[in-house]
């Protein structure tokens, strides 16, 4: 008897094991961060939140300004709890203020 194996998976959906995404710093986040963009990989399944985190590690002041800083994923605003996907745009907003 022959063995059977079980048909390929189609492509859709497979799930990638890490995400790319591209992060925006806007204004003083720029400046804290170093650069106005920076690219970070995660791993599948990461949150705006868990981008942060990352970011977080490299410069721990973002994480004490985190809670005043709007996100945005592919130019619509979320909350940290948002899931990412690969190949999303990841913008980081402080707040801003002048006349």
């Amino acid at each position: 008897m022959a063995e059977t194996k079980p048909p390929p998976l189609p492509a859709s959906s497979v799930v990638p094991a890490s995400i790319g995404v591209r992060v925006l710093f806007f204004a003083s986040l720029a400046d804290l961060m170093g650069g106005r963009r920076r690219s970070i990989d995660l791993p599948a399944g990461a949150t705006v939140a868990d981008a942060v985190e990352r970011l977080a590690r490299e410069a721990p002041e973002l994480a004490a300004r985190a809670g005043h800083v709007s996100f945005a994923v592919n130019q619509v605003f979320v909350p940290t709890d948002s899931p990412l996907a690969d190949g999303d745009e990841l913008a980081l907003i402080p707040p801003v203020s002048g006349g």
